[in-house]
């Protein structure tokens, strides 16, 4: 079933081939994006503290994703003024509750994953 966006006043249907919130429902709920949304539920990070967080992933990937997740308001990227300058990920609002669900997620798949080990 189609949502609102008030703000926007327009129709969103994820299943019509040309609504723009199937990017971001697969820059949130890909393989990178999910895993990086939920290291970054602990609060901001730097790069390479995501990176490590996110065992595996590449730099080239994880640069790509956190682009993404900006792009779509659920990254915010903060340039620090420090020497050397860093810069540091952390949620928005809109990004806190997708991360969240996908946390949710992550538990029903250990729960699953312990149940089947019995």
């Amino acid at each position: 079933m189609p949502t609102r966006n008030l703000a926007a006043d327009r129709t969103f249907d994820v299943f019509s081939a040309d609504c723009p919130s199937r990017a971001a429902l697969a820059h949130a709920t890909g393989r990178w994006g999910a895993l990086t949304l939920a290291a970054l539920t602990g609060g901001p990070l730097r790069f390479g503290a995501v990176r490590r967080r996110v065992d595996g992933i590449s730099e080239k990937m994880l640069s790509q994703t956190l682009q993404e997740l900006e792009r779509d308001g659920l990254v915010h990227r903060a340039v620090l003024s420090e020497m050397p300058p860093n810069v540091e990920y952390s949620l928005t609002a809109a990004g806190e509750a997708v991360a969240g669900k996908v946390l949710e997620l992550i538990k029903v798949l250990y729960a699953t994953m312990a149940e089947g080990q019995r």
